[in-house]
């Protein structure tokens, strides 16, 4: 325990004066008892269990040592939540997200999930959502209001990505996300957008540092993109953004996908990575590349096969991202505890105390 003003606890000092004072008092109490010419009298209002004597008087010594601490702003140690924490979800939202390998369906056991997750996260903590498939687009910015993150989860089946997966892309997306929400401006100039999120990526200060991190849900292989997993997965390494990865899926040889208006299945199964659709081995999860991303970027890796593993995966995440160890002020609960110190020996001294006959 630290305190802001450690000096004020010299006010301790007034409880052995306290001690002191109620000495004299019962001092006092002893020569006036000794002139009191009915003794039988005195028994009888003094009467009783001699330890409660002391009860009230310990109480009300406790209570004004707590008060004592309060005044010095006592902190304690814990884990908390920075102002400026972010976490930015990325959402895998192909086509292949529709399969019933898990069910209901991947898209909705992940989007579940992404619920479980905000609802143990801080309130505090800014919260962004990145959707992608062939391309990424940026859903939510961070935001600590999580209602709205979560109409933006909600919404992510209207997405239209059913072109492949690109994992690089949206880790440089999330990158760019993730250092804009903690005041590193996007640069200006005519740059291209890769040259811009290449500059941003580059950044590593103490600010970037501990501050972000990405929250990565993929069901595939990459099959689209201009930056290969890996080199996205350096962007947010040299960023000082770990990326906690989430491989969802079976390792089954055949998926069932439901007919899309305008997909291109038609409702029939697809067979992968080797079957009659060899161009669509993307909708098989890459457990081994998201793995090393998350190594590559100090995040962890976690592989869902079922609904129930990917609502464990964000509930341990949400109870730990965006959390550091700091201090935390304690004066209110030692008022608070002084308070009913104060109270309880009150009501145990009138409770107690003599009654003349």
């Amino acid at each position: 325990m630290t305190f802001t003003s450690p000096y004020l606890l010299l006010t301790l000092l007034a409880l052995p004066a306290s001690a002191v004072i109620y000495w004299i008092t019962q001092r006092r109490r002893m020569r006036y008892a000794v002139r009191y010419t009915n003794v039988d009298l005195l028994a009888a209002v003094g009467g009783g269990r001699e330890w409660r004597r002391y009860v009230a008087p310990s109480l009300l010594a406790l209570a004004l040592a707590t008060l004592c601490v309060a005044l010095a702003r006592p902190h304690v140690h814990a884990v908390v939540t920075s102002d400026k924490a972010t976490v930015v979800m990325v959402l895998d939202v192909s086509g292949s997200m529709h399969s019933t390998d898990v069910k209901p369906s991947r898209l909705a056991a992940a989007q579940k999930a992404m619920h479980i997750f905000l609802d143990h996260t801080p309130k505090r903590l800014k919260v962004g959502l990145v959707l992608f498939a062939a391309e990424a687009e940026v859903a939510t910015p961070p935001t600590t209001d999580h209602a709205l993150v979560g109409q933006a989860i909600d919404a992510a089946g209207d997405f239209q990505g059913f072109g492949g997966t690109a994992i690089g892309d949206a880790l440089a997306v999330a990158v760019r996300v993730g250092l804009q929400s903690i005041g590193i401006s996007r640069p200006g100039g005519n740059a291209a957008p890769d040259a811009n999120v290449r500059q941003l990526a580059a950044v590593t200060t103490p600010a970037a540092n501990g501050l972000v991190s990405i929250l990565f849900l993929s069901d595939g292989r990459q099959n689209r993109g201009a930056l290969k997993p890996l080199q996205g997965a350096a962007r947010a390494r040299d960023a000082g953004i770990p990326v906690y990865t989430v491989a969802l899926g079976s390792n089954g040889t055949s998926l069932q996908v439901p007919s899309q208006p305008g997909g291109f299945n038609g409702g029939f199964t697809i067979i992968s990575p080797n079957g009659p659709f060899p161009n669509l081995a993307g909708l098989e999860p890459d457990p081994k590349t998201l793995r090393a991303i998350a190594r590559m970027t100090g995040g962890r890796f976690f592989r869902a096969k079922t609904a129930g593993s990917a609502e464990s995966a964000y509930r341990t995440l949400g109870s730990s991202i965006g959390r550091r160890p700091g201090r935390i002020e304690v004066t209110d609960d030692f008022l608070a505890g002084a308070l009913v110190l104060l109270v309880l020996g009150g009501g145990l001294s009138a409770l107690w105390a003599p009654r003349l006959p």
